[in-house]
């Protein structure tokens, strides 16, 4: 017996011996292949319909078996909560049910963040799309508070999204187990580069975890993790789903080759502008019809940034 004198330690349910999990997440929610898409704008700086939906479509083809609409790449921030809502439906009239469509109803206010959910889900959402509360800096009782009061403001599964080189702060470790003992919040994007606590996140929970780093993804999936929430799967849908299927299919070969082609693709969108800017103007150099146009804070990108963007390109042997 423990004296008046020595130290005690409370029990932590969450280190008890056998608790250590084997993820297998070869059927998650959300599928394996993701891409948050960007929201197209005309010259008058409306909302491109045609082009979002052609837009969605084709990745769909290309292999996503999700999308996730005004998110951070599709300028969530410069957008009208109206806006949001038409995203929804017209992503989910594009891809029928085809792919799921997960909305992203961010903000850094908890009561707008409850609106934001509930017109998702009357929009006809599969799930949605919350990170962090940005800018304010909550302590982590705040984070879980945030998060719970989202999750349960509609009947969705929700992902959390944890990119503290966003929001300025990370999710703890336990605060994410925490949260996933709710029963809305199926799924965790990380972009937190925190290999540690990814691995301590997937061996006690059944969260189905998603790289939000490009990448990571090769890295990522063979700790177990379910795919990624892609940018680059813009203009590089095909090679991330040969990817993703040869590390479901233990083909580590053809997982390192397909890495290897993505490397310079994803230098090209995620390092040299931000993703939105370069998924825009790639696509437009492709053909697609996309408008290279963006909301202020974000502008187009300047011709040397344009100069590098095609080096990388050409690097991974595309012909622009």
């Amino acid at each position: 017996m423990a004296s008046d004198n020595e130290p005690t330690h409370e029990f932590d349910p969450h280190l008890t011996q056998g608790q250590v999990q084997h993820p297998d997440q070869t059927d998650p929610h959300f599928g394996h292949l993701i891409t948050a898409m960007v929201t197209p704008f005309t010259p008058d700086d409306k909302i491109d319909f045609d082009a979002f939906e052609a837009l969605a479509a084709k990745l769909v083809d290309e292999g996503n078996d999700s999308l996730v609409v005004s998110g951070t790449t599709g300028e969530t921030s410069t957008l009208e909560d109206h806006e949001k809502e038409s995203l929804v439906r017209a992503a989910k009239s594009a891809v029928g049910d085809r792919a799921k469509v997960i909305a992203g109803t961010s903000t850094n206010h908890t009561d707008h963040d409850l609106l934001m959910a509930k017109r998702a889900e009357r929009a006809g959402a599969d799930g949605q799309l919350v990170v962090t509360p940005y800018y304010n800096k909550p302590s982590q009782d705040g984070v879980l508070a945030h998060f719970t009061a989202v999750a349960n403001a509609a009947d969705l599964p929700l992902m959390i999204y944890d990119i503290p080189g966003r929001t300025g702060i990370p999710i703890s470790t336990e605060t994410i187990l925490k949260l996933s003992e709710h029963p809305h919040i199926m799924s965790l994007k990380d972009a937190k580069n925190d290999i540690t606590a990814t691995t301590e996140v997937l061996t006690k929970t059944d969260l189905e975890v998603y790289s939000g780093d490009d990448q990571n993804v090769l890295a990522w999936m063979a700790m177990g993790a379910a795919g990624v929430v892609s940018v680059t799967a813009h203009v590089a849908s095909p090679t991330f789903r040969r990817m993703v299927d040869a590390v479901l299919n233990y083909d580590l070969r053809e997982a390192r080759i397909a890495h290897g082609e993505l490397g310079p693709v994803i230098r090209a969108m995620m390092t040299r502008v931000q993703g939105a800017v370069s998924c825009k103007q790639v696509l437009n150099w492709l053909g697609t019809g996309m408008q290279p146009g963006v909301r202020l804070p974000l502008v187009q990108a300047n011709e040397l940034e344009k100069q590098l963007i095609i080096a990388d390109l050409r690097e991974a042997g595309w012909q622009l």
